[in-house]
């Protein structure tokens, strides 16, 4: 039976990432990871212009409103629930936005080691 409760990258619950705006796969504010979702939406990420960028040239615009998905175009210096696997190329690229470590889900683990997401913690940068 599955656990009712998410838990971060650290075993501990799953803080939320973004209420302004909603974020997550689930829109409920937490990087919650299930079977519907299957990109993973698992790093909370505080955005940069730089990840945002890679993310529009490499075909996910993040930036531009959606209205239609209730989408409503995100900014640097907001908080999302990014796909893992979109954050590791990122990563790979060179572009790798700081991470919300407590609100990131342990499904994030998946794709990149805890020591990598902890390098870009922004947790202490917020304290």
């Amino acid at each position: 039976m599955e656990s009712s409760v998410d838990l971060n990258i650290f075993g501990e619950e799953l803080l939320p990432c973004s209420l302004d705006p909603v974020t997550g796969f689930y829109r409920t504010g937490c990087c919650e990871v299930g079977p519907e979702d299957l990109g993973c939406h698992a790093v909370c990420c505080l955005l940069t212009e730089e990840f945002l960028e890679f993310s529009r040239q490499t075909g996910n615009d993040l930036t531009t409103p959606i209205p239609e998905y209730n989408f409503p175009g995100l900014k640097p210096g907001q908080r999302w629930c990014v796909c893992a696997s979109r954050w590791k190329e990122a990563l790979d690229a060179g572009y790798a936005a700081p991470v919300i470590l407590a609100a990131t889900s342990q499904a994030a683990l998946q794709h990149v080691s805890r020591s990598i997401l902890e390098e870009y913690g922004a947790d202490a940068l917020e304290e």
